[in-house]
């Protein structure tokens, strides 16, 4: 079992080591995600509804 006061040091240096991004690039990250969330919703919605159309055709066509 590992000294705790150890740990802690070693988890502190590793800590250090961490780069944080800046501003600039968490804005633009998420205005990159937010885009490929809108354009995969626009896209299940599309698929969705020709499903949906070409069910209904089918169904209509059996009666």
């Amino acid at each position: 079992m590992a000294n705790p006061f150890q740990f802690l040091q070693e988890v502190r240096s590793e800590a250090k080591k961490v780069v944080w991004p800046t501003r600039r690039e968490t804005m633009i990250t998420s205005g990159l995600v937010i885009l490929m969330v809108l354009a995969s919703s626009l896209f299940f919605v599309v698929v969705d509804w020709v499903l949906r159309m070409g069910v209904g055709l089918m169904l209509r066509i059996g009666q």
